[in-house]
């Protein structure tokens, strides 16, 4: 129980954060059921004072009923239970929507802090689960599993006050039948139905993992002839996850039985030793009524508690997946300021990287010196670890061995902020989203007018490209820029570069997927924008100085190792 706890801890504690909210929504969920009760038993009561009226009335009794206070006490409980019953769906819905908002504000800070190795260690739909499913299955918790038993204890307490008023006994034996089906629908519950909820977490898991991997790898599946196969691997892990969700719903039916079969038997004791109060003529026939009734009408406060903890185990699976982020990512280390109003150099010292699932080491004694203001081309072949270095630089992968300086600070004590705030890289893969081309641009520089997105189209040779297109600015690009081609994303992609003002630029292959005369026209617009600032292109091969003028120094890499080439 302590260790569900402690992991439970990080994400109560953001609970606390908005601890008047949730006060706030339980209040108005226990207004709502205490006016349900007060409703039930008055109408109750109401009636049948009416009906003994009547007969004492039509039996030439001396008898008398005031109607109007029940009568306004009902029409005043009607329309408190509805009115507390609407403010309270909508408050809570919102508290919770607002609690899954800080939640993902959270994992995408843990995500954030993941240098690349771990990021690209598991599969893209996984960590989305994180952000969507995992968080999702928290919902639960929040409304389900905080409010409702805490309402229902409270409501135990209220209905065994007010029944003590006239019928001790009976308010006894509904507070220890109470209190004991309520540990029975949550505690009993939670831990009768762990299992399977938790499992349920890790069926989904992975039937959602293959049946991605049907759509993304459908191709290579049918090359190797085993679509059989894997569709066979998703029956099979459907059916299982259909089996263990059979079970825990007819867990789910049984304990909600119990709980009914449980309350009925009170109500039943209730009027039993009721009615023998009211044989001794120690109560009258309406408190008796208002008392079964009140006893009858709590139930509502039980009945969805068993469905909710037996589904604890679930929340508990999403959120150990949540810590292992905090468990992953790096420690927090005091951020350490760049120095302001100087150029920075880039220093190298014998730099090691090596991966935990590689038998050599992607990079191997590097060292490497660029002053500040300056310009270097690095070569290398494919896999010859150029990526690599160009994380490292970036303070996107901490270095096994060695140190990356940049203006004298190590990269990996700069803070995102300084990084993204000094530093800019254009990076093989492409990332674009589904907007228009000015809100793709303007992700760089919110503040950049249209004069300043046609001015970096125009240096990346688009803005003919962008004229002719009948939204211009305004037109989509597709789902990670899906309606581009490969050219066209990576020009888009340097001009959002273009609109930031950092200190050190890092290009790799900027020229890739262009012509020559278009990769010429891109060399005197970065030539322009580049002065002043240190400067790294990774490329392939130098094919021509002109496309990269002002560089004045030059490494090759090699399998991992950096050897220094002269400039030609």
């Amino acid at each position: 129980m302590m260790a569900i706890y402690r992991d439970f801890r990080p994400w109560l504690l953001l609970l606390v954060r908005r601890r008047r909210r949730f006060l706030l929504g339980a209040l108005l969920v226990l207004i709502t059921l205490l006016a349900g009760l007060a409703l039930l038993g008055l109408s109750g009561w109401f009636i049948t004072a009416s009906a003994l009226a009547g007969i004492a009335l039509s039996l030439g009794l001396p008898a008398r009923l005031d109607v109007y206070v029940p009568g306004g006490g009902i029409r005043f409980f009607a329309l408190a239970r509805t009115v507390a019953r609407y403010v309270e769906r909508l408050y809570n819905h919102n508290t919770v929507l607002t609690l899954l908002a800080d939640l993902r504000y959270r994992v995408f800070g843990y995500l954030m802090r993941l240098d690349d190795a771990r990021l690209h260690g598991e599969r893209a739909s996984d960590w989305l689960s994180r952000l969507t499913a995992d968080i999702d299955t928290l919902d639960n918790f929040y409304l389900r599993l905080l409010v409702p038993p805490l309402v229902a204890l409270l409501g135990v307490v209220a209905v065994s006050l007010f029944v003590a008023i006239w019928l001790p006994g009976v308010a006894v034996l509904i507070a220890v039948t109470l209190g004991l089906l309520w540990l029975m629908a949550t505690l009993l519950a939670a831990a009768w139905g762990f299992s399977q909820s938790y499992q349920q977490v890790v069926d989904q898991q992975s039937l959602r993992r293959l049946v991605v991997d049907q759509v993304q790898a459908s191709a290579e599946l049918m090359s190797y002839q085993t679509t059989r196969w894997h569709r066979a691997m998703i029956a099979s892990q459907e059916q299982q996850a259909f089996l263990n969700q059979r079970r825990l719903g007819r867990k789910a039916a049984l304990i909600n039985c119990l709980v009914s079969i449980i309350t009925g038997l009170m109500v039943l004791a209730v009027v039993w030793f009721a009615s023998l109060v009211f044989t001794k003529q120690l109560v009258t026939g309406p408190i008796l009524v208002m008392a079964t009734l009140i006893a009858l009408g709590v139930n509502e406060a039980f009945i969805q508690l068993p469905t909710s903890f037996i589904k604890l185990g679930a929340s508990y699976a999403a959120v150990r997946r949540l810590n292992a982020l905090t468990d992953d990512s790096s420690p927090s280390v005091p951020a350490v300021p760049l120095p302001e109003g100087v150029g920075l150099s880039v220093q190298v010292d014998r730099l090691s990287l090596h991966y935990s699932q590689t038998l050599e080491p992607a990079l191997n004694g590097i060292d490497l010196q660029l002053p500040a203001g300056k310009r270097a081309v690095i070569t290398g072949n494919s896999g010859a670890g150029k990526s690599s270095l160009a994380s490292v630089l970036m303070g996107r992968l901490k270095a096994t061995q060695g140190e990356a300086m940049v203006g004298g600070v190590p990269v990996w004590q700069l803070s995102s902020e300084s990084r993204a705030n000094h530093f800019v890289m254009l990076t093989q893969q492409v990332d674009l989203f589904d907007a228009s081309i000015a809100e793709n641009l303007r992700i760089a520089n919110p503040a950049a007018s249209d004069a300043m997105l046609w001015q970096t189209l125009r240096a990346v040779a688009l803005d003919r490209w962008v004229e002719q297109l009948p939204k211009g600015l305004a037109t989509a690009v597709g789902e990670k820029g899906q309606q581009l081609s490969g050219g066209q994303g990576r020009r888009l992609a340097l001009a959002r570069l273009m609109l930031c003002n950092p200190q050190v630029v890092i290009l790799d292959e900027p020229f890739a997927g262009v012509d020559a005369s278009t990769a010429e026209h891109i060399a005197a617009s970065l030539d322009k924008w580049l002065i002043n600032r240190t400067v790294i292109f990774f490329v392939h091969q130098v094919s021509s100085l002109k496309l990269l003028p002002g560089v004045e120094y030059r490494w090759h890499l090699d399998t991992g190792k950096l050897s220094q080439c002269p400039i030609i």
